[in-house]
Formats: C-alpha cells, structure tokens, sequence
C-alpha cells in the first residue's frame, strides 16, 4: 500500500521543523566555537563561523559516514580544504557523536588531540590541512578511486575558501575533475569575500567566478551560504550534471552569526575577550 502524499501545510510544518533544528544544531555549534577560541585564545572565528551551516545541514543526513562506518570503505568522504576553520569541523562532529564534549574543551592544548588546523587521526576527519591548495586535488584522487571499479562507491565533499583560488594547484585540479567525469565529486566553496588582510575583491578579483568553473567544465550552483532550504536543494540535487562534478558557490559571510564580527577582516585572527565572549553568546542565545 502506498504511502499518502503530504498536503501542502503538512510539508510547510515538516521544513519549518526540519529548519528549526537546523537552527538549533548551527546555534550550538557556534557556540561551542566560541568557547573554543576564547579558551585557546585561537583566530579564524570569522572562517568558521561563515561555513557552520553549511557543515550543520550536510552533517543532518547529506554525507553518508557516522561513528560507526567510519571504516567502511563505500562511505563518504569529507576534506576541509581550508584548514584553518578546524574548529568549525571539530564543533559539528562532536555534535553528531564522533567524539565526545571534553576534546573541544582541550581545543589547542599542548599533546591535544584537536590542533589548530584540521588534523587527521582524529574521528571523521579524512585528512591535515593547513597550506592552502591542496584539499580539491586530494578529492580528485579519492573520487577517482571510487569509481574505479566502474561504479559510483560514494561520494567526495570538498569545502573550500575563496581565497585559495589563488592557488595554482586549485586550478589544475579544476581541469582534472571534469576530464575524467569525476561526477562523485563535489566541490562547496565559501564565498565570504574576505581573505586574511582584505577584501577578496581588492586581492586577487575572482569575478566573474561561477562562469569560471563552468568554463572549466563543472556544474555549477550558486546558493545563500546560510539559507538552510537553498543548502538542503543544493545538496538533493547532486550531480547536478551527469558525468560532470558539481561545484556549489556558496555567498556567505564572514563571522556569520554575531553582528560585531559578521563581514570584518580583524576576526579572521581575533580572539574574543572574556566580554566580547558574552556579548556573542548572548546575541545567539537570542537567535536560539
């Protein structure tokens, strides 16, 4: 017997509660950032917080690795290609059970188990990243070897920041993925428009940047960075072409979550003060 289809309220509450607990998941883990980088006295909130709910909505159900199929070897993978937003990774796989609360409160410690950068070893982390450049070309392996047995094994999710476009070894990489239909491959980058000292614009111009990777040979999608529902269909629809990888260009912000940092170039490297600490996690325990 088949199931009834849900009428069209039903489904609008359905996504209203699915979004809340989006909202729920992403304001913990900012939070819990927070925390992180105050104790530490680490940088790179900005970073992390501009990819949060990215990582919230792709870690609800979208990547096909958990606890316990970390060693299966059909499961997903995840590269964090911008190593230097580690916390942001670390905060939503605590989150979703990989490890427990008490690694995050020795975020940075000497002899930790969670440096300042993403680092291997540790539950659900595929590989170290810190030099920019080389996450997209270590997806491309992996994805190439999921299909070597002319099959589809899983998938590869590549997130990476806009400012490593400057890299060379990006660009090749770009050439690589569609020439070999490397349509298992998927590719977000986090668009917050800022990098290190400037505005990305003022560095090295990316525009017109979708019609790049599309001339490279991607299928592309542009999407708000923090609109769960655009997120969600972004990642339903994967491979968006067949036979080509799939490039999602997310528009974010940098600092994303707390207005004194959202869109400032200082908090790629500040540390919240024991004041500044409150005051953030007041604004989003007023969003919760």
């Amino acid at each position: 017997m088949s199931k009834p289809e849900l009428s069209q309220s039903n489904r609008a509450a359905l996504d209203l509660d699915v979004n809340n607990l989006y909202l729920k998941r992403s304001t913990k883990i900012r939070a819990r950032i927070l925390h992180m980088m105050h104790k530490a006295n680490a940088s790179h909130i900005g970073s992390c917080f501009s990819i949060v709910d990215i990582l919230t909505v792709l870690y609800s159900g979208v990547i096909q690795i958990t606890p316990d199929t970390l060693h299966i070897p059909t499961r997903d993978r995840f590269i964090l290609s911008k190593g230097h937003a580690a916390a942001a990774v670390y905060a939503t796989l605590c989150e979703t059970g990989f490890f427990d609360k008490s690694w995050l409160d020795r975020y940075c410690d000497n002899a930790a188990p969670l440096g300042g950068h993403i680092t291997a070893n540790i539950p659900g982390v595929e590989v170290s990243t810190g030099s920019l450049g080389h996450g997209l070309p270590i997806g491309c392996g992996m994805a190439i070897a999921g299909q070597s047995k002319r099959q589809q094994q899983y998938y590869v999710f590549v997130l990476m920041s806009d400012g490593e476009c400057d890299e060379g070894s990006v660009w090749e990489a770009a050439l690589f993925a569609p020439y070999h239909h490397l349509e298992n491959l998927v590719l977000i980058i986090d668009y917050n428009k800022i990098q290190s000292f400037d505005r990305v614009k003022n560095v090295l111009d990316l525009e017109p940047f979708a019609d790049k990777w599309r001339s490279f040979g991607w299928a592309v999608q542009e999407i708000n960075g923090h609109n769960f529902e655009e997120i969600k269909k972004a990642f339903s629809s994967i491979p968006f072409q067949k036979g080509k990888p799939s490039c999602i260009i997310a528009h974010t912000i940098k600092g994303k979550g707390v207005s004194f940092m959202e869109n400032k170039v200082e908090w790629h490297y500040k540390s919240p003060t024991k004041e500044q600490l409150e005051m953030a996690l007041k604004e989003l325990a007023d969003v919760s």
